[in-house]
């Protein structure tokens, strides 16, 4: 079997609202539970402060953004520094705009249920990607 390298998941880092809170809930369920050995997670700060190593790997290897909003910062970030991500995840698809409803600003205890969907798409992602990787087609 060939080398396949990691999945690159770079999640949203902003605090305005519980979208920011919800993405990184997930790509941390991906990374530490439901592909442990296959993901890692880049630094969206970093990446965006000039990291070479963040914005090396994001330029040779599939990413996934997973962003709290509609400004899309990570997935805008990446393409602009790196390389467009092979995959672009928006929590608004999920749960429509969290940013309006600030009940859950701060906690992601009521937000389990998103997360979960989420995380399970990201990792068929990270499959997907992989398999694609595996077969030289990306």
């Amino acid at each position: 079997m060939p080398f396949l390298p990691k999945i690159g998941i770079i999640a949203c880092s902003g605090e305005g609202c519980s979208g920011g809170n919800i993405s990184r809930a997930a790509a941390l369920k991906v990374l530490h539970e439901l592909r442990p050995h296959k993901t890692l997670t880049i630094c969206l700060p970093l990446f965006l402060a000039g990291d070479s190593g963040e914005r090396g790997f994001a330029e040779i290897f599939p990413t996934i953004t997973i962003d709290g909003c509609s400004k899309m910062c990570a997935a805008r970030g990446t393409a602009r520094y790196s390389s467009e991500p092979a995959v672009k995840i928006n929590i608004e698809d999920y749960a429509g705009d969290m940013c309006l409803d600030d009940t859950e600003r701060w906690t992601i205890n009521h937000s389990t249920d998103i997360v979960n969907r989420i995380a399970e798409d990201v990792a068929r992602h990270v499959d997907r990607l992989r398999k694609e990787l595996e077969e030289g087609l990306i």
